[in-house]
Parts: C-alpha cells; sequence; structure tokens
C-alpha cells in the first residue's frame, strides 16, 4: 500500500508499481481546467487519481489491458474520495475507442509502455507493462488525435529515445508539439525521460528542463513543489 496525502494506492497483483514517471505525469499533465480525461494504461490507478485530485470537477475514464491490474485499480477508485467521478475499463485502448466511438476528451494522458523491439522482460504480464509491440505508438497516436476535443491535449511521458519516435508519429496524426519537458536526475546529466504535450493546434512549442535531484537523495526545491500535495514526505 502506497499511501499519498489524499488517498491511498493498493499494488497488488500490477506488474508496474508506483514510479517517479507516473507521479510526475499526474502532477505536471494538463494546463487548463479539463472535464474530461482519459488515463490510458492506468496500471494501480495512481496517474487518474492524481488528476481527480487536481480537477475537481472532471469525470476520469480509465482504461488498463490487463486484468489483474484493472481490478486492483477499480478498487483503489472505489476507495478514494473521488470515487464518484472514476470509471475503469479493463480493455486495452484500442477496445475501449471502438465500444466509445462518441467519447472526446479534453485531457488524454498515459505512462505507456516504452520499449520497443528489444530484449523482453521476464514474464508476459511485465512485457504487457514494459513493452510496446510494432505499431503500438502508430495505434495509440492515431487514436488519441481521433478522440481529443479541438482544444484538448495529451500529455505522455516517454524515454528520451523513443519520444523522438512519437513525436513523428504524433505529426502524421494531425497533432502538433506543444511542450516538452525534460527530465534530469541531476542538473548536469542528459535527459532520461520527456514528457510531451500536443494538441490540434500548431502552436510555438514550449520547452523546459526540470531537475529531480539537487545531489543523492536529496530532491529539489521543484520537485518538491510539484509534488508536495500529493506525496507524504513533503
Amino acid at each position: 500500500m502506497f499511501r499519498f496525502k489524499k488517498f491511498s494506492v493498493d499494488q497488488t497483483g500490477c506488474a508496474m508499481k508506483i514510479n517517479t514517471d507516473g507521479v510526475l505525469l499526474g502532477a505536471m499533465a494538463g494546463d487548463a481546467e479539463p472535464l474530461n480525461i482519459l488515463d490510458i494504461g492506468t496500471g494501480t490507478g495512481v496517474i487518474a487519481l492524481m488528476l481527480a485530485q487536481r480537477f475537481t470537477d472532471a469525470k476520469i475514464d480509465a482504461v488498463e489491458i490487463d486484468e489483474q491490474a484493472a481490478a486492483t485499480a477499480k478498487n483503489n477508485f472505489s476507495n478514494s474520495p473521488f470515487a464518484n467521478r472514476l470509471a475503469l475499463y479493463a480493455k486495452g485502448f484500442k477496445q475501449f475507442f471502438e465500444d466509445h466511438p462518441e467519447k472526446r476528451y479534453d485531457l488524454i494522458v498515459s505512462n505507456p509502455p516504452f520499449y520497443i523491439n528489444s530484449l523482453q522482460s521476464p514474464g508476459v504480464r511485465t512485457n504487457l507493462a514494459k513493452h510496446a509491440a510494432d505499431g503500438f505508438f502508430e495505434s495509440l497516436m492515431s487514436a488519441i488525435a481521433a478522440h481529443l476535443t479541438e482544444v484538448g491535449i495529451c500529455w505522455l511521458i516517454l524515454p528520451v529515445d523513443t519520444s523522438a519516435l512519437v513525436k513523428n508519429l504524433a505529426l502524421q496524426s494531425g497533432l502538433y508539439l506543444q511542450k516538452t519537458i525534460s527530465i534530469h536526475s541531476f542538473k548536469d546529466v542528459t535527459a532520461h525521460r520527456e514528457i510531451l504535450a500536443f494538441g490540434k493546434n500548431n502552436t510555438q512549442t514550449q520547452t523546459d528542463k526540470f531537475v529531480i535531484y539537487s545531489e543523492p537523495k536529496v530532491y529539489t526545491e521543484t520537485y518538491r513543489e510539484v509534488l508536495k500535495d500529493f506525496l507524504t514526505i513533503f
């Protein structure tokens, strides 16, 4: 059980546990006040829960293809203060959109599987959580483009090499890169992740840098500020 300030997250049966990528996306995604949010690949449900805390008027759908993780996320939603605004769908995003072609979202977020054409992890469920099959990101970006509102924004967090591919695929789907946040463990090291925000409006891309540690085991003030409403250590 991982305890946040306003909710708790059971991680039982989830191949992907709570990690820095997820909490950063949950804390940073979305600039306006979205009313309809979709979390693709919700895992434990932590990102959806963080967004529910941040956006108090939003309805949030979450999809998860792994049945065990989906069951855990559903329980986490039910046990949270935001239960009446959260809905869990135990299916992949393709099936979800086939079943709900009419749905449109102001904000779509995903911390997707990101290893492409790489050595597979041991265990089927870990593979499902971590490894993207050929064509995964093409399908993902196309589906996102079709289900964003005209002013909607999609936020993803990805390794830097994967983000380069996704930027091109997003453009092919009619989505423009509006913001890039490079994530660095320390200020003088190369970024290991990028948070990307895409929308349908072709605007100038905003570029930011985010540093996690000021020194080993000491978080930066920026990190503390971003996560102070969520993590009990701050």
